[in-house]
């Protein structure tokens, strides 16, 4: 198994989980606030090669 698809079913385990322990209004908050939050503590440089990384990745 590859990394991406261990961090994916990572993902999905931890997303039933917190559907499962919080209220779907926090798991949502939980789920959607935590890449937000991670984005914006990248510096602007590090924010600008990951735009260009997913756009790459995008036109495959």
């Amino acid at each position: 198994m590859t990394n991406r698809a261990k961090v994916a079913v990572g993902g999905v385990v931890a997303g039933v989980i917190l559907l499962w322990l919080l209220p779907f209004w926090a798991a949502l908050l939980v789920l959607v606030g935590v890449p937000a939050g991670a984005y914006l503590l990248l510096d602007p440089s590090q924010r600008k090669r990951f735009r260009r990384v997913s756009r790459k990745q995008l036109g495959r």
